[in-house]
């Protein structure tokens, strides 16, 4: 009983105000008050009020809000709403929201504590936690866009989404903005190449005159060398290929008289400078044929030697698995006549083109930070910790997916009109890759280890994924630990078990087999997974998602599509390299498409910057504090590298990592 302050905050976004009222009540724990209709919520403003509650409440558990349909069914986005007990010396509740409220359904917002089942040892949540469990599992279900593939939100338009995961207005605007741009520049380029001569590689800058990065001069500037070439793999907009060797590929085969380059390539294997790049996964997919023109892939191998200077340059390329009953593969070589040698380097470049945008970034970004997403929708209530760690990390993911589904991957969408895996071989090669969905290597550590990468002081990306998995790990222990004390109560959490064995079982389709957990028994096992789950969505996006303005504007360099075979002899003209790029129509929708999804984002979150408070107390903000800080500290460590190179490597600074796949 007393007077109550109340302080609501209503979000920012063009529609977050209403123009109807909102009724609320307070639940304590002794009891239950209605504060009536008390407020129309305005954009952007916090509104105070003070109520006379008669009742004995006890401690506050929860707020319960509902908002009225008078004249216009408008729905309120509710950041939070503050309430502060009896008294000068009162206790101050906070309950986060940060939610659409709609008409006629209440909605119950619990304390922002936070708290695990074994927390809750009287049960005062416990009727809270299983009907908002219930009722997000009606509405986040599991689809499946393709058989074979992982798991995704049902749904096959973005209207089908629940309005928790749609764009708010200024995002959604930005987005159909760049897009419009892109096509109208798409547009321009075609009218201004139609008729003109498309044969030499100069002419490639008749249409690189919009949207290109300072990087991406750069690389037109420099594409050709070998030293660029093997760069890329270190650091390029694709570092997930590349391993050191540890004997030679059995698919590489030496025609006779190349004796001696299988001698040179043992001696880089004895002092353990060898490395390789081997794009098998493109074998046998099907390639692309629009507008009755085929096209061509390849399925590249490249042997490639670190130099003392950390250069990485290239040995020897074999475009195609060796084929039983026939001659050897034809080797290219840097020896080999210029090119020659150009050729098949764009080859490469092509692929790697292919398993970036399929396997790196949708399947390994896009897709897998959707499962986690849906699962964590259907497994955690607001009220459990790490809900409340995994939510700022999840925003906007299912619309740009949703979006990617109806737009790029989809039939006759952008990939079946430009890209030589589109038309059906993206799919085959999406459900190829996931049988590489190995939970080792979405933990950076265990990755960079089995790959070799982590003393290659030259690799950048290894140097900084393993830093930022670090800070984030020590973060994500904190939180932790503050809410499990012991292994006990991690195995004990019944919902946190449900939600692993959803991802692993459901959503990644029994991902058991390939090292993923089905339960947590441990505080370290919970850190490692959250860990993952939120690298993933953060900086293993990032440093796959920035590098595609800077590496994928000059075609050359990284072509969407190849329109002649690959060469089998080295009898390889200018013509020849001219008929099997990208034409000038291709060319400039993979600058459009590249700028629109490339571009840096003004709607952007950077990693750990969130303004939602989903935890109340002052111990969790403490260690968000911390983690802000130790992110500043590797952000300026990145900075002051990077004024030391040529190419400064940003692609993980964490002032340029998104908080979410949100692009």
């Amino acid at each position: 009983m007393g007077v109550y302050r109340v302080r609501v905050s209503t979000g920012c976004s063009f529609y977050a105000g209403s123009k109807n009222q909102v009724q609320l009540w307070l639940v304590g724990q002794h009891g239950e008050a209605s504060l009536g209709t008390c407020l129309r919520p305005a954009r952007g403003k916090e509104v105070e009020f003070t109520v006379d509650v008669p009742e004995y409440l006890g401690r506050l558990l929860f707020v319960k809000v509902c908002k009225k349909h008078i004249l216009q069914d408008d729905a309120w986005f509710c950041n939070w709403i503050s309430v502060q007990g009896p008294g000068p010396s009162g206790d101050e509740f906070y309950f986060p929201c940060y939610r659409w409220v709609e008409t006629k359904a209440i909605l119950t917002l619990p304390e922002g504590t936070g708290s695990t089942v074994v927390d809750d040892t009287q049960g005062f949540f416990k009727k809270y936690r299983e009907e908002e469990l219930q009722a997000r599992r009606k509405i986040y279900r599991w689809g499946n866009w393709k058989d074979g593939l992982i798991l995704n939100m049902t749904g096959a338009k973005k209207e089908d989404l629940p309005i928790d995961e749609r764009f708010l207005e200024d995002k959604k605007i930005d987005f159909e903005a760049s897009l419009v741009k892109g096509l109208a520049d798409l547009a321009v380029k075609d009218s201004l190449n139609a008729l003109a001569c498309w044969d030499d590689l100069d002419d490639f800058n008749r249409i690189f005159w919009c949207g290109q990065s300072k990087l991406a001069v750069q690389v037109k500037d420099s594409w050709k060398d070998d030293a660029i070439f093997g760069y890329q793999f270190l650091n390029g907009a694709n570092p997930m290929l590349l391993r050191r060797s540890t004997a030679l590929p059995d698919r590489l085969m030496f025609p006779q008289g190349m004796e001696e380059l299988k001698i040179n390539l043992e001696k880089e294997l004895h002092e353990g400078t060898l490395f390789e790049a081997d794009f098998a996964l493109l074998d046998g997919i099907k390639a692309n044929n629009f507008l009755c023109c085929q096209q061509y892939l390849a399925a590249p191998l490249v042997m490639l030697k670190l130099q003392p200077n950390g250069t990485l340059l290239p040995m020897v390329i074999q475009l195609q698995l060796p084929k039983v009953g026939t001659d050897p593969p034809t080797l290219f070589l840097p020896t080999d006549p210029p090119m020659t040698w150009l050729l098949a380097k764009c080859w490469v470049r092509s692929s790697d083109f292919q398993l970036h945008e399929l396997q790196s970034h949708l399947l390994r970004g896009h897709l897998m930070a959707e499962v986690f997403a849906v699962a964590t929708m259907r497994c955690l209530p607001p009220i459990h910790p790490i809900f409340k760690l995994m939510i700022p990390h999840l925003r906007y993911t299912m619309e740009i997916n949703v979006r990617a589904r109806t737009a790029l991957v989809s039939d006759n969408g952008i990939f079946d009109q430009v890209v030589s895996t589109g038309g059906g071989g993206h799919v085959e090669l999406l459900k190829k890759a996931g049988a590489f969905l190995t939970y080792r290597s979405f933990c950076p550590p265990d990755d960079l280890a089995d790959r070799g990468l982590l003393e290659v002081k030259s690799s950048y990306y290894a140097q900084d994924a393993l830093r930022l998995w670090e800070i984030l790990l020590r973060y994500v222990e904190g939180i932790v630990n503050l809410y499990y004390k012991t292994n006990e109560a991690v195995k004990e959490d019944t919902e946190l078990q449900t939600w692993c064995k959803e991802i692993t079982e459901i959503g990644l389709l029994g991902a058991q087999d390939r090292g993923f957990p089905v339960s947590l028994q441990s505080l370290d096992e919970a850190s490692r997974f959250v860990t993952m789950c939120i690298f993933t969505c953060t900086g293993q996006h990032s440093s796959i998602h920035l590098g595609q303005l800077d590496w994928f504007t000059w075609v050359p360099n990284t072509p969407c599509t190849m329109r002649l075979p690959p060469p089998t002899t080295k009898d390889v003209t200018l013509k020849t390299v001219m008929a099997t790029l990208p034409n000038f129509h291709q060319a400039s929708l993979q600058m459009s498409i590249t700028w629109q999804l490339g571009r840096r984002q003004p709607i952007m979150v950077a990693l750990g910057q969130h303004e939602e408070q989903y935890f109340s107390g002052s111990k969790p903000k403490m260690l968000l504090k911390k983690f802000q800080e130790e992110l500043a500290a590797l952000d300026k460590e990145i900075e002051m590298r990077n004024a030391k190179l040529d190419m400064p490597y940003e692609y993980l600074r964490p002032s340029l990592v998104e908080n979410s796949v949100a692009i």
